[in-house]
């Protein structure tokens, strides 16, 4: 096998092992979501965040990635993180030495559309453990 062909494969297994990890899908009978959906967000929130976000913060965003063990302080864990919507939109958007916190969460505004920023704080808040409504304020 080529080394071009084995990494496709690596790839595909890669996006097969983090999909099925998930609990977000497209909807439970097999139709397409409305886009304006909260669970439309979330889905490519969850997308977003398996391209951008899972090195560092892994797989189950408890701040476990295998990048993670790299950096002091560890990244966040954001299944229980206490901070609200615009916060976290904030820290994405502009990054964590703007937000006076580790200095190596970067900015990703020059690299994703507003939509993706907003879609991956939905789903970060939905896979929260503390989510309530307080938290959405």
């Amino acid at each position: 096998m080529t080394k071009a062909w084995s990494c496709w494969l690596l790839g595909i297994a890669a996006c097969a092992v983090f999909a099925s990890a998930q609990p977000v899908s497209p909807s439970t009978d097999g139709a397409l979501l409305p886009r304006d959906s909260v669970e439309a967000a979330e889905f490519r929130g969850s997308v977003v965040f398996g391209q951008y976000c899972v090195t560092c913060h892994g797989i189950n965003a408890d701040g476990k990635g295998r990048a993670a063990r790299l950096y002091n302080p560890r990244p966040a864990n954001l299944r229980l993180s206490d901070k609200n919507d615009e916060y976290i939109g904030l820290i994405v958007r502009i990054g964590g030495a703007a937000m006076a916190r580790s200095e190596f969460m970067p900015p990703w505004s020059a690299e994703l559309t507003e939509e993706q920023m907003r879609d991956v704080v939905v789903y970060v808040r939905s896979i929260n453990v503390s989510n309530t409504s307080e938290n959405n304020r």
